[in-house]
């Protein structure tokens, strides 16, 4: 789950519930996620899923990291009935969905994203998990090359940029993106191992 979408105080009622000596659910399920503890820090605040969003959508994250996979993914479908533009529910969705290497399915979820809000950057980054599951060569280098127009600061659509090149028999250009790639994270392993290597 996203830090944004942790701070999000989404109903100031259930933060009442650490005045007079009684603990707050919110806090307590943290407490509980940071020790592993997700079981229990999932029944912490499963009472206020039924009325609250982001209760819900905790949940199904929580399921998610107990590797409960249809459970999370069922919890986020909910989720997204309580709101339909939620774009956390649509995300969210993807997560049990690559877990499970349903990456057609995952697909999909992003693309909806993608849909509303066409340069969601985690929604472009599990839709290039998903081409490079799929081997979708052609289609990720494209894509990896749009997104690193998009963040040229960022190295992971490079390093997907990069793969895609490299599948499709063009060494160059894989290693101009893997070169790229090591100016923003000197001592990257793929770009190294790709440069070091003999070529054909």
């Amino acid at each position: 789950m996203s830090r944004r979408l942790r701070l999000i105080p989404h109903l100031l009622a259930l933060s009442v519930l650490g005045l007079h000596g009684q603990s707050d659910p919110w806090a307590e399920s943290y407490r509980l996620e940071g020790l592993k503890d997700f079981r229990q820090a999932a029944q912490v605040i499963a009472p206020f899923t039924a009325t609250n969003e982001f209760a819900q959508l905790r949940h199904s994250y929580l399921a998610y990291l107990q590797g409960h996979y249809d459970d999370s993914y069922k919890g986020y479908q909910r989720a997204l009935e309580m709101n339909p533009l939620s774009l956390d529910a649509r995300l969210g969705m993807t997560l049990p969905l690559l877990a499970q290497q349903r990456w057609t399915e995952a697909a999909a979820r992003a693309r909806q994203v993608l849909d509303q809000c066409a340069w969601n950057y985690t929604a472009h980054v599990r839709l290039l998990v998903c081409e490079d599951a799929l081997k979708q060569w052609d289609v990720l280098a494209r894509h990896g090359q749009d997104l690193a127009r998009r963040y040229p600061s960022d190295a992971t659509a490079l390093v997907y940029w990069a793969r895609g090149e490299d599948h499709l028999g063009n060494q160059e250009g894989a290693g101009r993106a893997y070169q790229r790639v090591l100016q923003l994270y000197p001592g990257h392993k793929e770009s190294l191992d790709y440069l070091n290597r003999p070529k054909k």
